[in-house]
């Protein structure tokens, strides 16, 4: 059975795993998948790892380019995702649509969940949000790490609590059960990212590699990747 194996960004897990198994059914491929922080998935490929799709943003596509780990022909830009406030389903849902009432719901949450920002582009939004929020001293310490935008979905959805929140990309919130999404960051703090695939160099199946990609990004894929919570077109 030939195996080809991808390493994904958590904002592209729900389209990628869904087309992994779409093409599994189709044609007995076996799909290898990594999804994770972006910068953990970088060091994947960068360690050696047998790889042949990385989906990640698109910057870190580019810099996989540059040192010839990616095949700059076979890049493709899958569209932009947006960061996004959530709340445990059936907790109170608060406004947050502008960067006042923002600011009033960063300050009332007793915990915020968010990708760590040592390796997750999420994780970096928040920080800076805060920041230009002008919280950071006083909400930095009730922020809560975790190793991707699942896992602290995940955590958030089994908590019991009423006014914590999580902070991710909206891709992340929308695929997870257990938590709702209140609302994208308003725009003048907002960080659209931009997620890209690329087929490895060192591929064993690059053919294969990029009709995957082809399917991921193709015209009648995009319905499913703005419902995924892309920024297509």
């Amino acid at each position: 059975m030939t195996t080809l194996n991808i390493f994904c960004a958590g904002a592209g897990q729900a389209v990628v795993s869904r087309l992994a198994a779409e093409m599994e059914r189709e044609s007995g491929l076996h799909f290898n998948a990594e999804y994770g922080a972006v910068g953990a998935m970088k060091a994947r490929v960068l360690s050696g790892a047998a790889t042949d799709i990385v989906v990640l943003t698109a910057a870190l596509i580019d810099e996989l380019i540059a040192v010839s780990e990616i095949d700059v022909a076979t890049r493709v830009d899958l569209g932009k995702v947006g960061t996004g406030v959530a709340v445990r389903t059936g907790t109170p849902q608060a406004d947050v649509g502008s960067v006042d009432r923002l600011r009033e719901q960063v300050l009332a949450a007793t915990r915020i969940v968010c990708p760590d920002p040592a390796v997750a582009t999420a994780g970096k939004v928040v920080l800076k949000v805060l920041d230009q929020l002008g919280v950071a001293a006083e909400v930095t310490p009730r922020l809560q790490y975790f190793p991707n935008g699942y896992a602290a979905m995940a955590n958030l959805a089994q908590s019991s609590a009423t006014h914590e929140m999580g902070i991710t990309q909206v891709t992340e919130i929308l695929a997870n059960p257990g938590v709702t999404l209140i609302g994208p960051l308003p725009d003048a703090v907002q960080n659209m990212a931009v997620y890209t695939a690329g087929v490895a160099t060192r591929s064993a199946h690059a053919a294969l590699a990029h009709e995957f990609i082809r399917r991921l990004t193709a015209v009648e894929a995009q319905a499913g990747l703005r419902a995924a919570g892309f920024v297509v077109g």
